[in-house]
């Protein structure tokens, strides 16, 4: 049937078909040792953001137990409950198009890791282990936790089936051209080479941090610099969250912080010290992430020289049952003037710079005349 006059183009309209792909970080309200509270706290941040039109939302490290359980995560109880509370996540967003990843203890082998478990569609995608447990100042996670390097297994039993168990696996969803995921934990971030890099080396353009980061003065810009940085370095999307409210604050303090960034550009981040759940949820864009990886050939020489395999889960399409509706208006902010920064002090900064680009090219331009032409 034509199009009548006047009327939008419906698929132009949809920001899905520009390469555009929605992401939330969320960070859920926790209870110390509370799993089944924890699921259902998740659930509510996990379903608003799907209301928003989600296709991928990253909760925090640890969340199903929490971050500070200490020696209580040697309890088979607190595993047990962990389990219950990964199947209540799955159950309850089976029916949603939307891929979820929640942090959790899981034992393996008799070991016991700290993990980012993928969901989709009610069952497990990928499980993959903190590849660097910190074990310095006040961290000490090596009292609980093994390092991914220790792992016998590639694979675990999860939600009745048998899921890739690694740092090196790729999470493909065909429904979201350009969507290739890869999870690490917190401290995996931190090291001079992140397993997200060599993720993104290996094709991943979505890296997601799970982190729980107790929150020191200024450490949220270091943060910042952080996620740009890696963002940029590997030119894809860095999702990152952080632990938040009800976190024990026996010796440390939690700030809830969320951010998303983008080729270098942070594109939203969460309210911090928020005494309730809180997410932000922004469109990312796929197909300027791509087009970037082409041009920029260095790009393809490194990952050429860093060649490392990774496996690929990939999950199969889902129905959609929202409204097209949810995806006509960007879920970003749009500069109007994005040359010329809004902050008057930013801005007089980049006209200082503009003039003396101009002028030490002239400079030296002037510079190469003959003495008698000056």
């Amino acid at each position: 049937m034509a199009r009548q006059p006047g009327t939008p183009d419906r698929d132009f309209l949809d920001v899905r078909t520009h390469g555009y792909a929605r992401v939330a970080v969320c960070v859920p309200t926790v209870r110390v040792a509370e799993p089944a509270f924890n699921a259902a706290a998740h659930l509510e941040q996990l379903e608003a953001a799907h209301r928003a039109g989600a296709h991928y939302a990253l909760c925090p490290e640890l969340g199903l137990s929490a971050y500070t359980c200490g020696d209580l995560f040697f309890q088979e109880s607190l595993l047990e409950g962990v389990r219950a509370a990964i199947a209540q996540v799955a159950q309850a967003s089976a029916d949603w198009n939307l891929v979820v990843t929640v942090g959790a203890p899981l034992a393996v082998d008799g070991l016991l890791f700290n993990c980012a478990v993928t969901l989709y569609r009610g069952r497990a995608l990928a499980v993959a282990p903190k590849a660097y447990p910190p074990n310095y100042r006040e961290f000490y996670e090596l009292r609980w936790f093994r390092p991914a390097a220790e792992a016998r297994a590639r694979s675990l039993p999860l939600l009745g089936a048998d899921v890739p168990f690694g740092t090196d696996v790729l999470v493909r969803l065909p429904h979201l051209p350009g969507f290739v995921l890869h999870t690490d934990i917190c401290e995996d971030l931190w090291v001079p080479v992140p397993p997200g890099t060599l993720a993104a080396l290996a094709g991943a353009t979505v890296l997601a941090n799970l982190s729980a980061s107790n929150i020191t003065v200024a450490k949220w810009e270091y943060r910042q610099e952080l996620v740009r940085g890696s963002s940029a370095r590997n030119l894809a999307v860095q999702m990152y969250s952080a632990a938040g409210f009800g976190e024990s604050t026996a010796d440390l303090a939690w700030d809830g912080h969320g951010m998303v960034a983008e080729r270098g550009r942070l594109v939203a981040e969460t309210e911090r010290f928020a005494l309730r759940g809180t997410q932000v949820v922004v469109d990312v864009d796929l197909q300027a992430l791509a087009q970037d990886r082409m041009r920029q050939t260095s790009f393809g020489a490194n990952a050429r020289d860093r060649v490392a395999a990774f496996r690929v889960a990939e999950c199969g399409p889902g129905a959609e049952a929202r409204p097209r509706a949810t995806w006509e208006q960007f879920a970003r902010t749009i500069d109007a003037h994005p040359f010329v920064p809004a902050n008057p002090a930013e801005r007089d900064v980049r006209c200082r710079e503009v003039f003396l680009i101009q002028a030490s090219a002239l400079a030296r331009r002037l510079t190469s005349l003959p003495p008698e032409c000056r």
